[in-house]
């Protein structure tokens, strides 16, 4: 299929004009009703059973939204702070579409790495267990001929990168005949460059009429343009950037005048906070293992994960954070987008981010779905401009760090 699929439901932006979100101020949440109670939502009593045992009691802001027209199949563009339950509304939605008699694909989500696909596969297993549904995570590292014969065999709900996917469809061992539904995950990077081309070749394999949902914490306007070529007439969630909240994070910054000072600060740091986890993010991969390094010379516990790793030995690190086998994980920013915590209650930016974006992704972290959490942001003296630049960004204002610090927390 082509990836135009026509213009006359679209939002169409005039060519010679940037896309803002404004362009897009027609399909704004506004008129879209709120369902407080998920049942409310005629969900069927398996779906209900399953939201409850996974421990969701009441929908999120984007929960009460997005499900319902998620559910209807209409194209969706949801945009949402991290932690505010993205993953369960599109799995929600997902799995009120699912005909479990049809042992064929049916939906189809994509996440821009192994961890997050590993994450938003075992959502869709917890939620829909009473329903039998058969989900297939699909991603590299693994056999792809282990992929086929599991599809083989019968999959309702396929999660996987788009590198994996692709390989499936090209060797016929994925047949998109049955989909009925795709959801990007994480879009404003599924969309990047970096994907860009990957999620056309996806969408020449695709059913014309498939639903398409798109999920994030950020959508970018370059993005938001790239949606107008393959969603027909989608219903827009959207937060503006100036809404976009941190809401239940206190953020702090500390001033270490230069970069080599970072490390003593650090340590001061851990001498005056209780901490139960937290996450430290630094912008490189050598900058990850050198810190690690530093901190295991000086007694510390600290664990570490980033792009270099096989996908193994970055599953057991994660398994062994969230089980509390290590209360420190330091991270570059693959662990930022969309993977979920428990009870992280610092993240701290060794180095600020290189793109505002990331800002929100790495914070996030903490205060996940209403919990409260804190982020101290440590800055030499060239980091200030920007700081400052975060700060108007999100139009909120960053406090030096207070010497009660862990009366916050």
């Amino acid at each position: 299929m082509s990836l135009e699929r026509g213009t006359e439901n679209y939002c169409v932006v005039p060519e010679d004009k940037n896309p803002t979100l404004e362009d897009f101020s027609d399909f704004s949440d506004s008129s879209l009703s709120s369902y407080h109670k998920f049942d409310d939502m005629e969900l069927s009593m398996d779906i209900l059973r399953g939201i409850y045992s996974y421990g969701f009691e009441e929908p999120s802001v984007i929960q009460q939204r997005a499900i319902i027209p998620f559910k209807e199949g209409k194209d969706v563009i949801a945009q949402a702070q991290s932690g505010t339950g993205k993953t369960g509304a599109f799995t929600i939605g997902i799995l009120s579409r699912i005909k479990i008699d049809l042992m064929s694909p049916q939906a189809l989500v994509l996440a821009p790495t192994r961890e997050l696909a590993e994450q938003i596969n075992g959502v869709v297993k917890g939620i829909g267990g009473n329903l039998g549904v058969k989900t297939r995570m699909c991603v590299g590292g693994r056999k792809a001929l282990e992929d086929s014969k599991a599809i083989r065999q019968g999959v309702h709900i396929i999660v996987g990168t788009p590198g994996r996917i692709i390989d499936l469809l090209k060797r016929g061992s994925l047949c998109p005949d049955s989909l009925q539904c795709l959801v990007l995950d994480e879009a404003d990077e599924m969309l990047s460059l970096g994907f860009q081309e990957d999620i056309r070749t996806i969408f020449t394999y695709l059913p014309n009429d498939i639903q398409v949902g798109i999920f994030s914490a950020t959508l970018p306007p370059e993005a938001l343009e790239i949606t107008t070529k393959f969603m027909e007439d989608p219903v827009r969630i959207l937060v503006k950037q100036e809404e976009l909240t941190l809401d239940g994070i206190v953020q702090f910054y500390v001033d270490c005048q230069r970069d080599e000072w970072k490390y003593g600060v650090l340590k001061e740091l851990y001498e005056h906070l209780s901490i139960s986890k937290a996450v430290i993010f630094c912008n490189s991969r050598k900058r990850v293992d050198r810190l690690k390094e530093d901190l295991e010379r000086d007694n510390f516990t600290v664990s570490s994960t980033h792009g270099a790793m096989t996908s193994e030995e970055r599953r057991d690190i994660m398994h062994k954070f969230r089980e509390g086998g290590a209360r420190v994980l330091i991270a570059t920013d693959l662990l930022s987008r969309g993977i979920d915590v428990q009870q992280v209650s610092i993240v701290i930016n060794y180095d600020l981010p290189k793109n505002k974006e990331s800002y929100i992704h790495r914070v996030g972290r903490s205060a996940r779905f209403g919990r409260k959490g804190m982020a101290i942001n440590f800055v030499t003296k060239r980091d200030f401009q920007d700081l400052q630049d975060l700060e108007k960004y999100y139009d909120m204002h960053v406090d030096p760090m207070p010497e009660n610090v862990a009366e916050y927390i």
